[in-house]
């Protein structure tokens, strides 16, 4: 089976033809295309366009769990199946999701700045952080990334609460989504972007946030606007934030968030560790050996 991994990353497992290609080099990418009968897709969006030079393809499988980069719609209208691998890179995010929100508020851009610099020491007082112990953090989702995050935060004493699309009353850490907002000190997104949480996060609902508050995003940019997370961040409302995500990818240098030094970022790698990749490719290898056997695929979105 002729499988396209559109990423710069080996496979060598048994069984499996496998060619990598790097997001970013379209020309490779379209000359692969039209033997590939399997995508290993992470993120570089796939359309109508893509699909149409695919004539063999038959199954799209995210690495990973969002799908929002898949054209979903075209891949059903050409026969073309779509999995994804829900979990598989939770536990780098829930990490990443901690060490980005200890980041921020510890303000780590900024004294890495200045050690580099070598002014670091006697440290500032301006950049005096604070610690996640004895505050409130917000888990705008209730999946397994935010279930590992409640179990990371609490274990060095901070109080989590979480709230969900469907309410959950019984729990006593459920919140309301407005109500979460203004008891939370860090909030951390996990949810998808989907048409209802396209910018879940806007003006209004960021200055419910309690003043000084650290936003935390590792799910998707989109979901936060953007434009207002950088006038609250510039005027000192909100102290900070640790991003991953960014609504358009890759982020341009020209981002006004960059010229923050209140802001933590990384290029949409927190799901990026060797244990992720294990995973991704046990499941993706397994769903290879389904599609051939004629077999039920694993976590089948379309």
């Amino acid at each position: 089976m002729r499988v396209l991994l559109h990423y710069a990353m080996d496979y060598a497992g048994p069984g499996l033809d496998v060619a990598s290609c790097p997001e970013q080099d379209d020309e490779r990418f379209a000359s692969l295309l039209p033997d590939a009968e399997v995508i290993w897709h992470v993120l570089r969006p796939l359309g109508a366009a893509d699909f149409d030079r695919a004539p063999k393809l038959r199954l799209v499988q995210k690495l990973g769990t969002g799908v929002n980069t898949i054209d979903l719609d075209a891949a059903a209208e050409r026969g073309i199946a779509v999995a994804n691998m829900p979990g598989a890179n939770a536990q780098a995010v829930a990490e990443t999701a901690l060490l980005l929100a200890l980041a921020a508020l510890r303000r780590v851009r900024a004294f890495d700045a200045l050690t580099r610099a070598g002014r670091g020491w006697p440290a500032p007082p301006s950049l005096t952080g604070g610690e996640l112990g004895g505050r409130t953090v917000g888990l705008l989702g209730g999946g397994r990334i935010a279930t590992l995050l409640r179990g990371m935060v609490e274990a060095v004493g901070a109080r989590a609460l979480f709230t969900t699309r469907t309410p959950r009353p019984s729990d006593p850490s459920w919140r309301p989504l407005d109500g979460l907002l203004r008891e939370s000190d860090v909030l951390s997104v996990h949810v998808p972007l989907t048409a209802e949480t396209h910018h879940l996060l806007d003006a209004r609902r960021l200055a419910l946030l309690p003043e000084g508050a650290i936003v935390v995003n590792t799910a998707r940019g989109a979901v936060v606007d953007e434009a207002a997370l950088v006038a609250a961040l510039a005027s000192g409302r909100l102290a900070g934030a640790g991003l991953d995500v960014f609504e358009r990818e890759p982020a341009a240098a020209s981002n006004p968030l960059f010229a923050l030094d209140n802001v933590v970022t990384m290029p949409h790698a927190s799901w990026l560790t060797h244990e992720t990749w294990a995973r991704y490719f046990e499941v993706a290898a397994e769903n290879c050996r389904r599609l051939a056997a004629g077999a039920p695929l694993l976590h089948r979105v379309r």
